[in-house]
């Protein structure tokens, strides 16, 4: 990314299209509109204007966006014309002309960053609503988007600054009688109910990660217990292969689902048993690592199949009898057949119940790795603090890194290290 230059970019996705929208953004917007669209309109107000300089290239809709009052903080503008290969390249060869550049990933968003329109939480929360599949989703990104996580961290770093006063007063006027070595009540009240706060979003860390990623469920059990066929019942699709021939699944399978508004994450495991096979033994192996990680446990048991003894698991576990239309299972959470359909609906039932306990009502809003780490930093720099209370410069350092734990967060400072990847995932021209 070079600063000061003016960038496009075509906004509205994959052309032919009924209308395309180009953005532009920075110094030259305004000569640019001068010279394409017969002058800069009024802010804010689409206007009809033709596209081109010399000749007519297009005609469409053309809006104005003043610094810094503009998604980026600099002189930005959208064109909206028809969505024309022909024509859109046309629109872009001639601004390029102009001295427009294309711009790169993410660089309408970074600008944004840059000029203190967003900070880093918030530009997440854009990624992440970008990306979002599932009503969850779309909740907890927006949220993270509308700042109410940045809330957060402000209020906790307006009490860590006067937290910081007390103990720096007492190292910078130690010498003078009206500074006492005792720090006052309400001091010690302010760090617990901090700690208490920090560690209370701390704990919505899984709940936000399960939304985010999605609800992880291992499809487990025998070779032929019918885990392929069940993940393309519930799935409504042919993507694993159906054999009678045991061991045909040797990898672990990923498919998306949306079950009332929550991402799940079915995993299609190899079959349990021992084998010879190299490559099958692997294919066990993963699977036995999946269902030590999945959120759910689907076990999979079959009448003409010998049953296993029940795995180890962290994660919720339902038994699930399959192939009812052949005989039914006993001792089982739930019978389904994926030949009939019986079952099936129950079994989304069942899997929606536990999504609602697993990600819960209200969108958490610490959700990303980066997240879990400055917080567990910030509390041990407070619990830090709290054990060398009296030792006033060890003191304000503990307070000092709990302040950069949660000014990195929010990419007040160290923001470097994370912008390039951060922005590399966004589409261009956001």
């Amino acid at each position: 990314m070079r600063a000061g230059d003016t960038i496009m970019a075509l906004s509205s996705g994959s052309l032919p299209a009924g209308v395309a929208v180009i953005r532009l953004s920075g110094p030259q917007v305004g000569t640019a509109l001068t010279a394409i669209a017969g002058g800069i309109p009024q802010p804010r107000r689409l206007t009809l204007r033709p596209i081109g300089a010399g000749q007519r290239l297009d005609e469409g809709l053309v809006a104005f966006f003043p610094a810094p009052n503009s998604f980026t903080g600099e002189d930005c503008a959208e064109l909206q014309v028809h969505g024309s290969p022909a024509g859109v390249r046309a629109i872009l060869a001639l601004l390029n002309s102009l001295g427009l550049r294309l711009a790169e990933a993410g660089e309408f968003t970074r600008r944004a960053f840059e000029n203190g329109k967003l900070d880093l939480v918030a530009v997440e929360g854009l990624g992440d609503l970008l990306e979002a599949e599932t009503e969850k989703q779309r909740q907890q990104a927006l949220a993270r988007y509308d700042g109410r996580l940045t809330e957060k961290i402000d209020l906790w770093r307006d009490t860590l600054l006067d937290l910081r006063a007390e103990i720096e007063a007492r190292l910078d006027f130690s010498d003078e009688g009206d500074v006492s070595d005792d720090l006052p009540a309400h001091w010690f009240s302010q760090l617990d109910d901090l700690q208490i706060s920090i560690g209370q979003a701390l704990s919505s860390f899984e709940i936000g990660r399960i939304v985010r990623e999605g609800i992880r469920v291992a499809l487990a059990g025998p070779p032929n217990a019918g885990k392929s066929s069940l993940l393309n019942a519930l799935s409504r699709s042919d993507l694993a292969i159906v054999s009678d021939e045991a061991g045909t699944t040797r990898d672990v399978r990923e498919v998306g689902l949306d079950i009332d508004g929550q991402l799940f994450v079915l995993l299609d495991l190899a079959g349990l048993r021992d084998t010879d096979s190299k490559a099958e033994a692997e294919g066990v192996r993963r699977a036995k690592q999946a269902i030590n990680t999945a959120d759910i446990v689907l076990w999979l048991q079959a009448p003409d199949v010998d049953p296993l003894p029940r795995p180890e698991t962290k994660g919720h576990f339902l038994t699930v009898g399959t192939k009812t239309d052949l005989a039914t299972s006993q001792g089982v959470d739930i019978g389904v057949s994926t030949q009939t359909e019986t079952g099936l609906q129950a079994l989304r039932e069942k899997l929606a119940v536990l999504g609602q306990d697993l990600a819960g009502g209200e969108p958490a809003l610490v959700s990303h790795e980066r997240d879990r780490q400055a917080l567990q930093e910030a509390l041990a720099a407070l619990e830090a603090c709290r054990s060398t209370v009296g030792d006033w410069e060890l003191a304000a350092e503990s307070l000092r890194g709990a302040s950069a734990a949660l000014e990195r967060l929010i990419g007040r400072i160290d923001a470097e290290r994370v912008l390039d990847r951060l922005f590399a995932s966004f589409c261009i021209g956001k």
